[in-house]
């Protein structure tokens, strides 16, 4: 048997979840992962309230990235709730019409209303701003990005480079640079683009604790 942290069951008892197959797949095709990951998001009432919303909304160039999407994959392939471990739900978007933090914040408030009723934060951030605030907080380089989808290239972990968007036509887009297989694979392995080793070994360490089942791959000391 599996047995749920605390973090895991979202500050409840912990409690044993039923052994699965949590790899079973693993190098699978990639149509057959995206298929699998559709199925699991839609299958999530929260996520899929956020999409629609945001698609109401009409953010422009916007995806809800990274934790949300990864950790309802992990929750539902190993047996735990859907939502343990999720602390939020990230939203990239894109508008280079307005870099002044006062724009984005009204966008953030804007969200935060109408996703209040939800059990988790909705977080938007704007990426056509974050060169502006990126290397004073993390001491690296970032250029400019040109799109939403662009920032997943950066992420430290490749696993985390993953994103979705709800179509006009209710079809599920789904962004991953790098393929979907260190998600099914439950493997942690750094994306090189950034030297941003520190922020790779941190969330490793936090979802591992979490999700035992991943493994963490190490930076590579060449690109330290």
């Amino acid at each position: 048997m599996i047995t749920s942290t605390k973090a895991a069951a979202r500050g409840g008892a912990a409690r044993p979840y039923p052994k699965v197959d949590h790899l079973r797949y693993a190098g699978a095709p990639f149509e057959r992962q995206r298929e699998m990951l559709e199925t699991i998001l839609r299958g999530n009432s929260v996520l899929m309230d956020v999409l629609r919303g945001l698609r109401d909304m009409a953010l422009p160039d916007w995806l809800v990235t990274s934790g949300a999407i990864y950790n309802l994959a992990w929750n539902r392939l190993t047996g735990r709730p859907p939502l343990a471990g999720i602390n939020d739900i990230d939203i990239a978007y894109f508008d280079g019409s307005d870099l002044g933090y006062d724009a984005e914040d009204r966008i953030i408030r804007k969200v935060e209303r109408r996703f209040a009723h939800l059990p988790l934060r909705v977080e938007p951030r704007n990426q056509a701003r974050v060169h502006l605030w990126f290397p004073e907080r993390f001491n690296l380089p970032y250029p400019p990005l040109a799109s939403s989808a662009e920032s997943l290239e950066r992420y430290a972990t490749v696993a985390h480079a993953v994103a979705v968007h709800l179509r006009a036509s209710d079809s599920l887009a789904v962004v991953a640079p790098f393929g979907l297989d260190d998600i099914f694979s439950f493997r942690l392995a750094p994306n090189t683009t950034l030297a941003n080793r520190e922020t790779h070994y941190r969330k490793a360490a936090r979802a591992k604790a979490i999700w035992p089942e991943l493994t963490i791959v190490p930076w590579p000391d060449r690109a330290s």
